[in-house]
């Protein structure tokens, strides 16, 4: 990696009292096989990236796609690592490093048993109560909420999202979906220290696969919904939802709560070898007889710009009403499976009853359906989702609360997986009045040709559509903003929370809500103070100058 690019990364977070455990103790305990003295040596941590490596730690090198994490042990050594912990292929490759070397058959796959032993955070250590939630779209959503009603009940919490981590107050930006083992163990432990009492997780297919979650069991895990995303990871959905299916093991979580709301929730509340609770939401159901089926019901109220009300209703009478603070059906359905999940935790109905009945969950959800406009003129939500079951929603949702058209702004992710790029074009058409295709991250593809398949994809379904191109984004949301008026809205979906674009591999600092915001001040519509860091020294990047060579300066 760069150093530019890493420059842009935020740090690998470490308890900060960390353990002394004694490297021969792990030798016998994981069985390795051992090349150097290891007598008296102890490790204060463990990592997968010299890059992060602290002094005292071991680092364990695992074969990559290109190249084998054992050609740094050298590095390593000379950053502190007190020990290289790798496979037969890695130990040819590290054995001249300078520092004992450790030999298991799959480092990666013990990766999260080594690091639960080190940190101290493994099924039968005291830990914070742990609460998982997959599936394809709602995940991040589902973890912020889970966090705001914790808080409401006045409990110290912890967050790993998409977005952010979140230790007892204190905000980090995340790097990926779920950390690796090494760093979300080193996570839970620095938790641990600060008091966090309870921690809402979200869990991707990846992360299972490549045993990101391993030596974790949660407490309740949760499953949202599946729908077309990762086949550039996966065979096929089948693939998909066999791996997202593994949350559901008694190795992984004690209980579970299912949503109903897509046909694959039935199967994964079938398959589950765990208890499990099921909730659905009738209106936005695939399968309403199977939604109806459900132990708990959301039931969907008024839905306004700032908020969605709905009633909670489950097993002897109870019943709870509240507000979702964005707009979207989907939304109350994510709030009601988080208020499920607590319940299924053990936290008392009567308390979750007083903290939110005829009020309002107090959570912030960056990035997700985020109102960036003000009371005048045309509605802007900018919006983390990139699949075609999330633009459907979501475009729905605010369609419900529009006077008047609805315009979708929209690029796709390069690298990543192109089978969905027709849907995406096609649904985005479909929910929209007028469609702006622009860039999104284009990594190492051509941004034109992902335009053109965007395109391609909604011409299909719409030949008729008003459809516009515009690159780079900076100026597409200028030209968006030109295209509506008051009572009209925009909804910019893709980059949503995120601060930068992923241009042939450098971060490159960027706001889609700032952006936003400057656009319709140049336009001449009010805009109100953000509520989030902004990238750019204000007056260096003004929206209204399309022409402005990219990337514009941090």
């Amino acid at each position: 990696m760069s150093t530019a690019a890493a420059s842009h990364l935020p740090p690998v977070l470490r308890p900060e009292h960390p353990p002394r455990r004694s490297l021969a103790d792990l030798a016998a305990r994981f069985g390795a096989q051992v090349a150097g003295d290891i007598d008296g040596v102890e490790l204060s941590g463990i990592t997968l990236a010299t890059a992060d490596l602290r002094p005292g730690e071991a680092f364990v090198a695992t074969r990559g796609v290109n190249r084998h994490g054992a050609e740094f042990a050298a590095q390593a050594a000379a950053s502190g690592a007190v020990a290289v912990i790798t496979d037969e292929a890695g130990a040819a490759l590290a054995t001249g490093s300078g520092v004992p070397v450790l030999v298991v058959d799959d480092p990666r796959a013990l990766l999260g048993d080594l690091s639960a032993w080190v940190y101290g955070t493994g099924p039968d250590d005291a830990l914070p109560i742990l609460l998982a939630t997959t599936g394809t779209n709602g995940k991040t959503s589902v973890s912020h909420l889970l966090e705001g009603i914790l808080a409401q009940l006045g409990v110290v919490t912890g967050l790993s999202s998409t977005a952010e981590r979140h230790i007892a107050g204190e905000v980090i930006v995340s790097r990926l979906t779920t950390p690796e083992a090494s760093e979300f163990h080193a996570l839970l432990a620095l938790m641990r220290e600060r008091g966090v009492e309870a921690v809402a997780v979200e869990v991707s297919a990846q992360a299972l696969s490549r045993h990101r979650v391993d030596g974790i069991v949660f407490d309740v895990a949760a499953f949202t919904n599946l729908s077309h995303d990762h086949l550039d990871d996966y065979a096929d959905m089948r693939e998909y939802f066999e791996a997202k299916l593994a949350l559901f093991r008694p190795d992984r979580a004690r209980r579970a709560v299912v949503s109903l709301d897509s046909a694959s929730g039935a199967e994964v509340a079938a398959r589950a070898e765990v208890p499990v609770v099921t909730v659905a939401t009738p209106a936005i159901a695939a399968d309403p007889a199977s939604a109806a089926s459900a132990d708990w019901i959301v039931e969907i109220g008024e839905e306004r710009q700032d908020g969605t009300a709905f009633t909670l209703r489950g097993p002897d009478g109870r019943a709870l009403s509240t507000v979702v603070p964005v707009i979207g059906r989907h939304m109350a359905s994510n709030a009601g499976l988080a208020i499920v999940m607590l319940l299924e935790a053990g936290y008392a109905w009567d308390a979750l009853v007083a903290a939110l009945d005829d009020g309002r969950i107090d959570a912030y959800l960056p990035g997700r359906t985020q109102l960036v406009s003000g009371e005048r003129g045309p509605a802007v939500y900018v919006d983390f989702g990139h699949s075609p079951d999330a633009f459907e929603k979501t475009l729905a949702a605010i369609r419900r609360v529009t006077p008047g058209r609805v315009l979708m702004l929209v690029g796709a992710d390069g690298d990543r997986d192109a089978t969905k790029r027709h849907d995406m074009g096609r649904t985005a058409v479909e929910g929209s009045d007028v469609l702006v295709i622009t860039d999104h991250h284009p990594r190492f593809e051509d941004p034109d040709t992902i335009r053109a398949t965007l395109i391609e994809g909604a011409r299909r379904a719409r030949p008729d559509a008003e459809i516009h191109e515009y690159s780079p984004p900076e100026r597409a949301i200028v030209e968006a903003v030109a295209l509506v008026g008051e009572g009209d809205a925009i909804l910019w979906a893709g980059p949503g929370h995120q601060d930068y674009r992923d241009i042939r591999g450098r971060r490159t600092p960027y706001s889609a809500r700032e952006l936003a915001r400057r656009a319709l001040r140049a336009a001449g519509w009010p805009v109100p103070e953000p509520h989030w860091p902004v990238p750019y020294p204000d007056g260096e990047t003004p929206a209204s100058d399309p022409e402005r060579p990219y990337p514009f300066p941090a």
